[in-house]
């Protein structure tokens, strides 16, 4: 068994550089590449990730390079692999009960009648997984052999690679109950799960693998439903079986995300793992306890979260720090896996220099990582060149012009409590009623229209000077038309201009405020086959001129029903970008919450009288300790309130959030003070309903009817039943109807189709509804 190496990193992007993996897979999904083709695509990446990664600095032969490819989820691989999908996927399984890659996608996306799996975001990421269901008749086995099959294939390359799984219990703890025992918690079958991890633990070693990474990020978090005890208790017993298994690889622990709990942490330094790998980015160096003496420590001193080059010289001093704690040996490592960041910096040739000098990617990284390794080995002095070019580029970054704006901090000194303030929601709802005219169950959409590939193809034309200004403008004008044309033949009420000028929805305003950059290669994988390029917030932020109001005014001049104004919101900016971080958050979002503030101004006088500020990454950045989430939702919750509290009464302000789990935030999401908000529901089969009747929430709400993140498109009867169920629990006079999200990745069949059954099952909901009133 090799010793792990003096340098690692937690995992590495997976989707290609160039977004191979989404092109192959979304390519299979259409029927266009067979799956043995497919499966060529995936090894391809997988052996170009272990040669760049070696080429970079990484040990072929001593475990540092990770394993960590997915074709869509890591939670969903192992639930595939212990045999943990529900029995409505059972039909899939084959003779012998092993998961093939088609059930593996079913579980992904649905199919026809056959809903998918949840999905929800990665701790406090915008990486969104599978979330596994588990209930008293799920039968754990190993059912799939692919993370051995992978092993067995860096080998045959001549690499000794390090698999990387999740955890079992962050696996169960993520997990769900299934209806059949709504109140059990899927951590009690730790028990019964653990032999699956043992028998795959062999398979593993079997291989190949000399070191197993297993990822247990739910023991930094207190936002699970188990408290710090239950978890490291379950951590202690998961140790001891797994460490006890006769056949195994060497056994590293990583808990990125946050600060490891101190009963995570005394436990996991008393049980038989071999290494435990803690996240010094996003927590601090822990206390020594008993146990260390026979561990490594794995010492998270570069960021896996953000794009900002790394202090070597305070990260080597860290790494020092960690040694004095008395493991048998240190290593220096990345906080959590790559998978958060683009893949190489040298991708970005348009970017500023003196930008890219403050910057890494996730190769650049890797090349940090390789140096506080040589440091390690060989001595602080042999990196010292290396050292003071990092310290040479923050002090650069910290004196540079943008980075601070006088005239954007005076703006943000003079405020004061009322300019976060509006009119009492009752008021403003009578204004807007009269004023609005709108049915009861009024009928919308999220914002976005599909992002056809006409539309891409216009954009990438305007992009390479293919097409003037007035060609590229003439085309968004009509595409604008016909999707206003549709909304109206289709019967909606409150229309949207479909956003066909948007690449991205965080990235647009990116391009149109001062103090961001965006990338052309910077791609993060977001769920399955989707990902989005995050842009760089590095200085202070203004509006130099209106943003959205043309494309909206222009929309509204084509209907009688009103038509929203669509914006982003300063929390989603923030979280959906890598952003600066030599400041607080809420700081920065207040900047960005004024500009906004601008903009809607700006729209109210060019006649729009709904706005949504979109805000579906408010649950994502709740810190993942209980102690620090009241100091962000106050700071979040006042950010958007600056942005849109400047908003006349008769000004129906809405917003947007999805994919999150509400029932802990609830009382921050009210203190938003929308209007109106709308929120996922379809997938979860309407769970958040009955959160929100219970929160007393008083405002106007639109449960999601829709899961846009599937292919299926919803029946009548699927949609009226998700909505009777909302009009038993909740106010028929403040409930809105519509899809889950925008709908930019979907189709215009299965959408047309899918509006269509969602506004005829409103109707007839609407109906009986108006006669009971």
């Amino acid at each position: 068994m090799t010793e792990l190496a003096a340098g690692t990193i937690l995992g590495y992007p997976r989707i290609g550089r160039r977004r191979e993996l989404k092109r192959a897979v979304e390519a299979h999904w259409r029927g266009e590449l067979e799956e043995t083709a497919l499966e060529r695509v995936a090894a391809d990446l997988r052996r170009d990730t272990r040669h760049r990664l070696a080429d970079l600095g990484l040990g072929r032969a001593d475990s540092a390079i990770p394993e960590s490819f997915s074709f869509y989820d890591q939670v969903l691989d192992v639930a595939a692999a212990v045999g943990a999908l529900p029995e409505r996927f059972a039909h899939l399984r084959r003779a012998d009960g092993t998961i093939p890659l088609a059930a593996y996608f079913t579980a992904a996306r649905g199919e026809g009648d056959v809903a998918p799996l949840e999905m929800t975001k990665w701790f406090d990421t915008n990486y969104h997984y599978l979330v596994p269901e588990i209930g008293p008749e799920t039968h754990f086995t190993l059912s799939s052999d692919r993370f051995a099959r992978q092993v067995a294939e860096a080998v045959a390359d001549g690499f000794t690679t390090r698999p990387v799984l999740v955890g079992p219990v962050t696996f169960l703890a993520l997990s769900k109950t299934t209806d059949a025992a709504p109140a059990a918690r899927p951590l009690d079958r730790l028990d019964d799960l653990l032999p699956v991890y043992v028998d795959l633990l062999a398979a593993l070693r079997d291989a190949g693998a000399e070191w197993v990474q297993l990822d247990e990020p739910a023991l930094v978090s207190q936002s699970l439903g188990y408290t710090d005890d239950e978890l490291a208790a379950a951590a202690a017993r998961a140790a001891e079986v797994l460490a006890s298994a006769e056949r195994r690889p060497a056994i590293l622990v990583a808990a990125g995300y946050g600060q490891l709990s101190a009963a995570a942490w005394r436990a996991l330094a008393a049980s038989p793992v071999d290494a435990i790998a803690v996240d010094l980015i996003r927590g601090s160096i822990p206390a020594p306890t008993a146990g260390l003496a026979s561990k490594v420590l794995v010492a998270g001193v570069i960021d896996g979260r953000n794009v900002w080059r790394g202090d070597l010289a305070s990260a080597a001093d860290a790494v020092d720090q960690v040694a004095r704690l008395g493991a048998a040996a240190t290593v220096a490592g990345t906080s959590t896996s790559l998978q958060h960041v683009p893949y190489d910096l040298d991708d970005e040739t348009e970017l500023d220099p003196r930008l890219v000098s403050w910057l890494a990617f996730a190769d650049q990284k890797v090349r940090q990582i390789a140096t506080l390794a040589r440091g390690l080995r060989d001595g602080r002095e042999a990196i010292a060149d290396e050292v003071d070019a990092a310290t040479a580029a923050l002090a650069d970054r910290r004196h540079a012009a943008g980075v601070r704006d006088g005239a954007v901090r005076d703006r943000v000194a003079a405020l004061t409590p009322a300019d976060r303030i509006r009119t009492p929601y009752e008021v403003r709802a009578a204004v807007q009623g009269a004023a609005l005219g709108l049915p009861v169950l009024p009928t919308t959409t999220i914002g976005s229209f599909p992002q056809t590939g006409e539309i891409r193809r216009a954009r990438a034309r305007f992009g390479r000077g293919e097409i003037d200004a007035d060609a590229y403008e003439g085309f968004l004008r009509d595409e604008i038309a016909r999707v206003v044309e549709l909304q109206k033949e289709i019967g909606l009420d409150v229309l949207v201009h479909g956003e066909a000028e948007r690449n991205d929805m965080v990235q647009y305003f990116a391009e149109n405020l001062d103090g961001f950059a965006v990338t052309r290669n910077g791609w993060v994988q977001s769920y399955g086959s989707r990902a989005t390029r995050p842009s760089i917030l590095w200085g202070d932020v203004s509006r130099p001129t209106p943003i959205t109001v043309r494309w909206s005014a222009y929309a509204q001049s084509l209907s009688t029903s009103p038509v929203k104004g669509m914006l982003t919101g300063p929390v989603t900016i923030l979280a959906w970008s890598f952003v600066r971080d030599d400041q607080p958050l809420s700081e920065t979002a207040d900047q960005v919450a004024l500009a906004l503030r601008d903009e809607i101004a700006d729209l109210e006088g060019a006649g729009i009288a709904i706005v949504q500020v979109d805000e579906p990454a408010l649950r994502e950045l709740l810190p993942l300790t209980a102690a620090d989430q009241p100091a962000y939702l106050d700071w979040s919750v006042a950010s958007f309130r600056l942005a849109t509290a400047g908003a006349a009464d008769a000004t129906q302000i809405h917003t947007h959030l999805c994919y999150s789990e509400f029932g802990v935030v609830i009382g921050a999401i009210a203190a938003l003070d929308a209007d109106v908000t709308s929120i996922e529901a379809a997938r979860s089969r309407g769970e958040v309903i009955s959160d929100v009747a219970a929160s007393g929430f008083d405002h106007g709400i639109g449960p999601g009817v829709y899961d846009i993140h599937s292919p299926r498109i919803p029946s009548h009867a699927e949609v009226t039943a998700l909505l009777e169920r909302a009009a038993a629990e909740l106010d028929v006079r403040r409930l809105w109807v519509n899809p889950d999200c925008g709908l930019k990745t979907r189709g215009y069949v299965e959408t047309a189709a899918s509006l269509r059954n969602i506004v005829a099952a409103a109707r007839s909901v609407r109906a009986r509804a108006t006669a009971d009133v």
